[in-house]
Formats: structure tokens, C-alpha cells, sequence
């Protein structure tokens, strides 16, 4: 009987509609030399051979028409783009270059949707130094297709998400209805030293502080009161995978309650209640993560296939969905692949 139904799941999931929930552009090295302004050009970003080795393994990358036929190698309908080579122009200290750098990936992803729009789902890079500009190019951006916006996961020391510096970008993406994505390695974190990485400390940084850089930053969120104040703002946590935020969260709501008084803390919900309201969480290849959503995340959670890097699930993901969701119910799993993604965005079925 247990081996017929986990046939028929995974059956059932080999048919399913497919919208991965963070997937990647892969953007010409040369592009910001060649369209940054003139002001700017002698300082266009430099990128290492490693950082764009990948740059001709799948020419959808930088090729919509070309992404469209390796979207259909893995039967998958839509996915929402995150820059690549753009991830590491959030460690830029220089306000004006970065705003500048920021629009050129903008207007070049834009461009690069409007090829199939229901099908690749932009996100736009945004400069947080100045929340005027910020907030001017979130308008800019979202009136140009692109359905949400991308700010550092690890600030400056000086700009930490616990101060009020940032209120106003998002009160203004809550009205907007965009919702705010964090990505791993963007900022001032573990990103900053990616070339000096070596023998253990590359593991001890993709797993250990990857969490950690995480963790601080969703904490920082909740505890600073920023989803209490704006309760219709949607945070989304992006390839940081999902598996730790259940003991994270479950301990955070155990410390409050234990030290609210003495630390004077004045949420009105417990923090596991602004996560289940507001906060959203992408992964691709997290078996223990896919294990825990029928007990927490099936609303918060989406699935990604992290498409063109190294580590995606592309051209196989669906036979590592067979493999790590097919102990899921159909409507729990509908949501992960696709429903939640679908809700967030306000997205219609491709094609439809």
C-alpha cells in the first residue's frame, strides 16, 4: 500500500506544473562597461575568471529565447530571476556607483523578460544607502514588469535592518505590493572574501555562516519590530535553503516569552507568527528541509531549481522533487511548487 501511493506521488509530480522560486540570469561580464554612465564607466565592476567560468555553460543565462528552450529540458513554466554577477555589486561602498551599476542590471533584465513575461519573473537590485533613490527605483522597476525587489541579506555595521533607516522603502514596498528579497552572498558578510576562501573554511562558510548571516538578518527583522510595524511587507529569504528556520524560529518564540518582561519587548505576536504571515523562504536541494514541510512551512516555503549555477537541480529537477517531495500531499506539494510562489507575486498559471 506505502509503496503504491509513493508511486503514485511521485507520478503525480513527474505531470505537475513547475515555478521555480529563484532561478538566475547570467549577465555579460562586459555589461556594466559597456552601459554604465559615462561618469561612471572607469569604475564599471571587474570580475575574476572564476566568477564568470560559468558564463557560456547555458547560453539561456544571458539568452531569454535560448532560457525558454532550457526552461523545457527541465519542465519547469516560470522562474523568478536573480542577477548572478550583480550578487557581489551589493558589497560596492560608493552609494552613487552602486545606484548607477543597479539600473543597468534593471533595464537589462527588464528587456530580458519582456521576451516571455508570464514565464520569467524579474526582480530588480536595490541601492539602500539613499532610501529616496531606493524607493524611486522600486516604483521605477515595478511600473517596468519587474514583480519584486532585492537589498542586501548582510548590511553595513552603520545601517543594521534594526535601525529606522529603512522604514520608509518599506512602507513603500508594503504599499506597492512588492515584496523584499535577501539573497545569499550580497553585502557585508562572508560574500566580501569569496576569492581568499580556502580548504575548510569553504564549507565552514557555505553551511555555518551562510545560516548564521541569515539567521541574524530575519532575527534583526522580527525583533526590531519592522514586521509588527509594516504587517503587510513580504520578506523573502533566498537560497539560504529552509530546514534551520523551524528550530530557529520554535527557539525564538520560547526566549521571548521566557525574557519579554525583562527585556521590555513589545511585539504584538510571537516571532514564529510573523514568520508564517510575512516571511517566505526558497530552496532547491535541501532533503531535511523537504522532510519538515509537513509538519511546518507550507505556506512560507518555495521551491527553486537555482538554474544556470553549479549547484542547480537543472536539467533533473524533477526527478529530485520525485526524490525529496513526493512524501507530500498533492495540495501541500502544489503549494510549494508552485502555488505559493504563484500567490506571492500575484502570478497566473503560464499560459493561461
Amino acid at each position: 500500500m506505502t509503496t503504491e501511493i509513493a508511486g503514485e506521488r511521485t507520478s503525480t509530480a513527474m505531470q505537475e506544473v513547475l515555478i521555480s522560486a529563484d532561478s538566475h540570469t547570467m549577465e555579460h561580464p562586459d555589461l556594466w562597461k559597456e552601459r554604465l554612465e559615462l561618469r561612471f564607466r572607469g569604475q564599471a565592476p571587474q570580475f575574476t575568471a572564476n566568477e564568470v567560468s560559468g558564463f557560456a555553460a547555458h547560453p539561456g543565462g544571458n539568452d531569454p529565447s535560448e532560457r525558454i528552450k532550457e526552461m523545457g529540458e527541465d519542465g519547469v513554466s516560470a522562474e523568478v530571476l536573480y542577477p548572478t554577477l550583480g550578487l557581489r555589486l551589493f558589497g560596492i561602498q560608493d552609494a552613487k556607483l552602486q545606484e548607477a551599476c543597479f539600473r543597468v542590471y534593471n533595464d537589462w533584465v527588464m528587456e530580458y523578460c519582456k521576451v516571455a513575461p508570464d514565464r520569467l519573473v524579474g526582480v530588480s537590485m536595490i541601492s539602500t544607502y539613499d532610501i529616496d533613490e531606493a524607493i524611486k527605483e522600486v516604483e521605477r522597476t515595478a511600473k517596468g514588469g519587474l514583480k519584486g525587489a532585492l537589498v542586501w541579506q548582510v548590511p553595513p555595521a552603520d545601517l543594521p535592518f534594526t535601525s529606522d533607516h529603512y522604514d520608509r522603502l518599506w512602507a513603500a514596498a508594503q504599499e506597492a505590493d512588492v515584496a523584499i528579497s535577501l539573497h545569499i552572498l550580497t553585502g557585508f558578510g562572508y560574500s566580501k572574501n569569496l576569492a581568499s576562501l580556502k580548504g575548510l573554511d569553504l564549507i565552514r562558510h557555505s553551511v555555518n555562516t551562510k545560516i548564521y548571516e541569515a539567521s541574524n538578518a530575519l532575527y534583526d527583522l522580527i525583533f526590531s519590530g519592522v514586521l509588527d510595524r509594516f504587517p503587510r511587507l513580504k520578506i523573502v529569504f533566498v537560497e539560504n535553503e529552509v530546514g534551520w528556520m523551524p528550530f530557529a524560529v520554535e527557539q525564538w518564540d520560547r526566549y521571548y516569552k521566557r525574557f519579554q518582561e525583562r527585556l521590555d519587548l513589545n511585539l504584538s505576536m510571537l516571532p514564529s507568527e510573523y514568520v508564517r504571515r510575512q516571511v517566505y523562504s526558497t530552496f532547491f536541494n535541501d532533503p531535511s528541509g523537504g522532510f519538515l514541510l509537513s509538519y511546518w512551512g507550507e505556506e512560507n516555503c518555495m521551491w527553486s531549481n537555482d538554474y544556470p549555477h553549479p549547484n542547480s537541480t537543472w536539467p533533473n529537477s524533477r526527478d529530485v522533487i520525485g526524490r525529496q517531495l513526493a512524501h507530500l500531499s498533492e495540495e501541500t506539494r502544489a503549494k510549494v511548487v508552485r502555488g505559493n510562489v504563484m500567490r506571492l507575486y500575484g502570478l497566473q498559471a503560464p499560459g493561461a
